[in-house]
């Protein structure tokens, strides 16, 4: 039988990911989380997003092993880009990063500021029978708002939010689980990339935690995807949310890779 795309990247065992595994989760990743301003220094991508402080959307992400040339010269000139926007350099490492980039990172005194779990999960294998069924809402501006609620966020960001999910092309499931009266309870993003789907912006109300609803909200937007067509699931989660990883590992996600952010340390 052919191994298709997504089953090699469930065969995938090395601890540091197999690289067009990566390769692929990165491109659907860009893909599902897309930058207002996205270009290429080589194959550094640099991706800038004026109206929103997640690190996803306002990093250079390096990535060919073997693009090293110039280094100091193109990260003065992404700082100064990145200055233009009111932001510090934030550089994504991942397994395609070269290695002696990072090395001159480290010694020229640059940290470690994050390091993320990126998660994969066979769908076929997914038992949703105790599950209840969410049908995803069309309407993007109720969904913001809600995900602004129910992650605590500024309401300053929701141009930027709306920018962001609008850019969205493939299929996308907006899911929000909320009681009149109550206000939201729990939201996620699910993103159809043909055989791939990717998980985005899972959160749970802090007063409504430990009732279930982010194992609620999750597999409704799993079975949405499998439904679908997708056959692999994946998503990121920081490596200090243990909670979320637990969920995840419930439904049978497993880590393909970690990357992380660096940024200069402005005290040393």
């Amino acid at each position: 039988m052919a191994i298709t795309g997504a089953d090699s990247l469930m065969l995938a065992n090395s601890p540091h990911g197999d690289l067009p595994m990566v390769r692929r989760l990165e491109a659907v990743g860009f893909r599902a989380w897309p930058a207002a301003s996205v270009v290429y220094d080589g194959s550094w991508q640099v991706r800038l997003t004026g109206g929103h402080p997640s690190k996803r959307l306002n990093c250079v992400v390096p990535l060919d092993p073997s693009d090293y040339h110039d280094a100091d010269i193109r990260l003065e000139k992404a700082r100064k880009k990145f200055a233009h926007y009111g932001r510090q350099l934030v550089i994504r490492e991942t397994p395609l990063s070269p290695r002696p980039l990072i090395d001159r990172l480290d010694e020229a005194g640059w940290v470690c500021i994050e390091t993320v779990s990126v998660m994969t999960a066979d769908l076929a294998a997914i038992d949703f029978s105790e599950t209840l069924a969410h049908l995803p809402t069309h309407d993007i501006g109720r969904f913001i708002d809600a995900s602004l609620a129910v992650h605590g966020a500024d309401p300053a960001i929701k141009p930027a939010m709306a920018e962001i999910v609008s850019a969205i092309k493939p299929t996308t499931g907006l899911f929000l689980m909320e009681n009149p009266g109550e206000g939201p309870a729990a939201v996620t993003i699910c993103v159809q990339d043909n055989d791939l789907a990717g998980i985005q912006d899972l959160a749970v109300a802090e007063e409504r935690r430990g009732q279930g609803l982010g194992t609620e909200i999750l597999a409704a937007a799993l079975r949405w995807a499998r439904i679908s067509g997708a056959r692999v699931a994946w998503l990121q989660v920081g490596e200090t949310n243990k909670a979320a990883i637990a969920l995840y590992q419930r439904f049978g996600f497993r880590e393909a890779y970690q990357y992380h952010y660096w940024r200069k340390d402005e005290t040393a």
